[in-house]
């Protein structure tokens, strides 16, 4: 069995539970030993900096993060990949939200706004996802001012298909069946990995993965090691080496049991 130095971390539906919104206190505990082993720890989630609001239980025990699916990941203060979607493309997707009358969240940095909110993505983001800061109140015009990392239109896989050939640099991940997650191509979570495993100066075999997404298959894939949780889709736990239990199962303590990470 391989040493596995690094772990590689979704946040919602794998270390956050979709009815408590918490952390099973079974994965603080495991992870807290997997760092006292020297495993280093790393989230990888769909979600940007701006909301990511639910990791105070374990923020001191992680090393670096993979955000916006790839697009933005850093250690500290200290910035590993930065890879905004040219202005052409953002422009693109808010002239079809305008058109259609679909919401799309807009992602930067360091914040996020929505663009023509609506019921859909009132019940998914700010209840299903307990996240309450998305901006609504903010000209797009003025938000395009800084680079744009991601963006996330409310649309169905239909009109997805549509969309995406009227993109000229851009790829779509999705994780959930009422939004995909638009960036850069090439940029996901797998490209993360690497960007972190060549800063850290590990090796591929020496990492694990474990996501529940269809944002997450690229890295189960990729990983040394993928773990897919039990309330995953089958077509993730397909990509995966390794099917746990799920998150309110104890899933993530016992997929590091598993591969001796504890």
């Amino acid at each position: 069995m391989v040493l596995i130095k690094a772990l590689f971390l979704d946040i919602d539906g794998t270390l956050v539970s979709f009815e408590t919104h918490s952390i099973p206190s079974s994965t603080i505990a495991a992870l807290t030993e997997a760092k006292a082993r020297g495993v280093r720890i790393f989230i990888s989630t769909g979600r940007p900096l701006a909301i990511i609001n639910n990791l105070q239980a374990i923020e001191h025990l992680i090393d670096g993060y993979i955000t916006s699916n790839g697009a933005y990941c850093f250690i500290g203060k200290e910035e590993v990949v930065c890879k905004p979607i040219p202005e052409e493309d953002v422009k693109r997707v808010l002239a079809l939200s305008d058109e259609h009358g679909f919401s799309c969240i807009v992602v930067s940095k360091t914040e996020i706004m929505v663009h023509n909110a609506d019921e859909l993505f009132d019940s998914i983001f700010r209840k299903m996802l307990n996240v309450k800061n998305i901006q609504d109140d903010v000209p797009a015009t003025t938000f395009l001012e800084q680079p744009i990392l991601q963006l996330t239109p409310l649309i169905t896989p239909e009109q997805e298909a549509a969309l995406l050939p009227q993109l000229r640099h851009c790829m779509s991940t999705r994780w959930y069946p009422a939004f995909t997650d638009i960036t850069l191509t090439g940029i996901d979570k797998a490209a993360g990995i690497d960007a972190f495993v060549a800063h850290q100066g590990l090796q591929l075999s020496e990492t694990m993965a474990i996501g529940d997404g269809g944002n997450d298959i690229a890295m189960l894939r990729h990983a040394g090691v993928g773990v897919a949780m039990g309330n995953a889709s089958a077509e993730v736990k397909e990509a995966a080496d390794y099917v746990t239990e799920s998150v309110d199962e104890d899933g993530v303590r016992k997929a590091l049991e598993k591969f001796g990470v504890v």
